[in-house]
């Protein structure tokens, strides 16, 4: 058995499942291979994609919650099609009856449905993101629950793709093409900051990208699921839920303060959107390791890489800006994300960038 907090286990850095109220770990995989190595020419977010599909196909028996398409959700949305699904919930597309208007439905699933701290968890999903108001961060329109127990939360349905998916099916984003997203994801995160509120887990499956004529490369970045999104000030109660709750963050992108399970503030999704940045550019993660333990390990105690010792033909500037932000030490990264947006502006050597943003 393992503490309660435990996640991951200290030996072999497995994920740990709940069972009768301890963690414990879960069958040991095969042998990975070698730190760096990809014996199946993955990138780093299509290996998350595949770990991600093979842990839904060992999943429990279908219920309700994932049987929806085609029905009258609390006799207001006409469910659709099944859009995606995860660890917590399920999607769909839907119909709002009293305005016409098309959204996004998540379902929290059936097995979860029933943990207290999942079900507060979702609750404070939808409080944050109802307060968020702006074009790079996805809001909740409505948190509902039917009589027969499902919870739900309603969104803006947006029609694009994944950063994780346009990863997986491009490889590395060329820098023109990346800056402008980055740029869009500092100020969303910047407007949620201003709200004291930490996102927590950005990744690339948390950021989507829609189409839009009046951004740059008429591409606009929007950051999703503010799932694990914690107010700087907070309650007891809610300290004591996210230091528990049954999810803490991705953990090839979590931050070194993180890890170690100490109090978070806007740095640390800096921090998180240096590895994302990182990621994008290269197809590479910045630190390297056999195992989650490994790689958590490695941003404790290493360095991460140098991001033209990956591609040397991208901007030096580039590569400084990327390198402040995943800095070990807090106060070595930038103090805000509208400083860390300048910088990536400026980080292409003929400037353009910055003329594109600035107004």
């Amino acid at each position: 058995m393992y503490a309660d907090p435990a996640r991951f286990c200290p030996q072999d850095g497995s994920p740990l499942v709940e069972v009768s109220g301890a963690a414990v770990p879960q069958a040991k995989p095969a042998p990975p291979p070698a730190a760096g190595q990809n014996p199946m020419g993955q990138t780093s977010a299509g290996l998350r994609t595949l770990v991600r599909q093979a842990a839904l196909k060992r999943g429990p028996g279908l219920e309700r919650a994932s049987t929806l398409t085609n029905a009258l959700l609390d006799e207001r949305y006409q469910v659709g099609k099944r859009l995606g699904e995860g660890g917590m919930s399920y999607v769909y597309l839907a119909k709002d009856m009293t305005n016409a208007e098309t959204v996004a439905i998540k379902v929290l699933t059936p097995k979860l449905k029933e943990d207290k701290s999942s079900v507060e968890r979702l609750r404070r999903e939808a409080g944050l993101a109802m307060r968020l108001e702006h074009p790079n961060v996805c809001k909740i329109f409505r948190l509902g629950e039917t009589e027969d127990g499902l919870i739900y939360l309603v969104m803006p349905y947006l029609a694009g793709e994944l950063l994780s998916d346009r990863e997986v099916r491009q490889g590395a984003l060329p820098v023109d093409f990346g800056v402008p997203l980055l740029s869009q994801m500092c100020r969303g995160l910047q407007h949620a900051h201003d709200l004291q509120i930490v996102h927590r887990d950005l990744k690339p499956e948390n950021v989507m990208l829609v189409p839009d004529d009046k951004s740059p490369g008429n591409v606009r970045a929007v950051i999703m699921d503010f799932g694990l999104a914690k107010e700087r000030r907070q309650e007891p109660e809610v300290a004591k839920l996210t230091a528990t709750g049954i999810v803490l963050g991705t953990p090839e992108f979590m931050s070194p303060e993180q890890i170690r399970g100490k109090a978070l503030d806007n740095r640390s999704d800096i921090y998180a959107l240096g590895i994302l940045a990182f990621e994008m550019f290269t197809g590479q993660l910045p630190f390297q390791g056999r195992n989650a333990q490994e790689m958590m390990i490695a941003r404790l105690r290493g360095k991460p890489k140098m991001l033209r010792e990956v591609k040397p033909d991208l901007p030096q500037r580039l590569e400084q800006v990327l390198a402040k932000a995943m800095a070990l030490d807090p106060g070595d990264r930038y103090p805000t994300m509208t400083a860390f947006a300048e910088a990536i502006e400026g980080a292409e050597e003929s400037g353009v960038f910055a003329k594109l943003f600035r107004k």
